[in-house]
């Protein structure tokens, strides 16, 4: 479709996703949606619309529009394959053990150092189509699967190459404090060492990185040198986030909220201390239920503790080759209300307008209002709540960004 500077999508049902009135989905029913410079310029009722001179117009017949969904928490780019892993935890091996034998993260650490960053690219853009066929128009990539400053900085490079081969947008997230790489064993200080006097400082130089994340967890790293590396992060000015109580209670999401985090994501473990601690600092609870299905785990987070504290909740799918596989934001956001017990209209703010403040572009996306970017998706659905009833059946009718349609 040809550029045009001003356009309108006509005769839609839009649920803006605002938070605001009684219903979850803040819908507007009878609709136009102008955008403008590829910003939303103004959602004004049909009895209102006039098309204006040399402007394109789109008529939707009475189909919805959502804020394009946002995967605010993946590992997409990595190299190699786990899938014998998946038949050894079926056979009873836990995650723990199959880590201890050379499996998991390292498993795919060395795959990743020895592929290039266009060959990381070009794999990584190939699994993001099933989430682009969704509705997805922006997507966090976190790196972590390199380990060392050349590794870590070819992750991120390919993470921004993404976005250009694909249309889609992307924010991307330091994770060299994912795991103790084989060079650094039994020396897990010193490689922190390495991640705050080099990796970082690179990263934050080169502004490959948009946040800095840790995994606090007693199979990889304690509370005390996670602080190391948000205070490192603080130093060069970028936010950041913790995978925090996932498989234990370390205390993740204290540490996260006192330095005013982004988000901390998992939180199967948390207690209210960690909770109380997230809502006092805005932090976003992001829920992770692709991993707690595919680990067979039998805690899931305390949904009914963080919505009674009022602590804001995401969902992402934390797409990653060992732990949760899963290229579908819809059908994780089904998890979310099956397995966690999200209401529908939690899950799908949890993708849209809260996924948008996990990433700290809550001013940008998420929501259909005004000056905010135009990235949205048009369904042909009879409600909104039929994209996570269904979660796989293909109801996209397009996928906008920018004010340009891209599928």
């Amino acid at each position: 479709m040809a550029r045009i500077a001003t356009r309108s999508w006509i005769n839609a049902r839009l649920a803006t996703m605002d938070g605001s009135g009684d219903s979850p989905y803040g819908v507007r029913d009878d609709y136009a949606l102008r955008t403008r410079g590829g910003k939303i310029e103004a959602l004004l009722p049909m009895a209102a619309w006039r098309a204006e001179p040399e402007e394109g117009v789109i008529d939707v017949a009475g189909r919805w529009i959502t804020p394009g969904f946002i995967d605010c928490h993946t590992h997409l780019v990595w190299a190699g394959d786990r899938a014998g892993e998946f038949e050894r935890r079926l056979a009873g091996a836990s995650y723990a053990e199959i880590a201890a034998a050379g499996g998991g993260i390292r498993a795919t650490v060395e795959a990743t150092r020895a592929a290039t960053e266009q060959e990381l690219a070009d794999a990584a853009a190939l699994r993001l189509r099933p989430l682009l066929a969704e509705g997805v128009t922006t997507v966090e990539i976190k790196s972590g699967y390199g380990l060392t400053v050349a590794d870590e900085l070819k992750q991120l490079r390919a993470a921004r190459r993404v976005g250009t081969l694909a249309s889609v947008r992307v924010a991307t997230t330091l994770l060299a404090a994912h795991a103790v790489p084989p060079e650094f064993e039994g020396r897990p200080d010193d490689y922190i060492g390495l991640v705050c006097d080099e990796i970082l400082p690179a990263a934050a130089a080169e502004r490959l990185a948009d946040a800095v994340d840790v995994f606090c967890e007693h199979l990889a790293f304690r509370p005390d040198q996670c602080r190391r590396v948000f205070d490192r992060a603080r130093e060069v000015g970028l936010p950041v986030k913790a995978h925090a109580e996932q498989l234990s209670n370390l205390g993740g999401s204290r540490l996260a909220a006192d330095y005013g985090a982004l988000s901390a994501d998992h939180l199967e473990y948390v207690d209210d201390t960690g909770i109380a601690a997230l809502k006092a600092a805005g932090t976003v609870a992001v829920l992770l239920p692709g991993a707690f299905y595919f680990l067979r785990e039998r805690h899931p987070p305390p949904v009914e503790s963080l919505r009674r504290a009022g602590v804001p909740i995401a969902v992402a799918t934390d797409l990653n080759p060992g732990t949760s596989p899963f290229a579908s934001l819809r059908l994780t956001a089904n998890m979310g209300c099956v397995l966690f017990g999200l209401t529908v209209g939690e899950a799908l703010a949890g993708v849209t307008r809260i996924a948008a403040r996990a990433l700290g572009l809550a001013h940008r996306r998420g929501v259909l209002v005004p000056g905010h970017d135009a990235d949205f998706a048009v369904w042909s659905v009879p409600h909104p709540n039929a994209l996570i009833y269904e979660p796989m059946a293909p109801r996209l009718w397009q996928r906008v960004l920018a004010g340009e349609v891209v599928n």
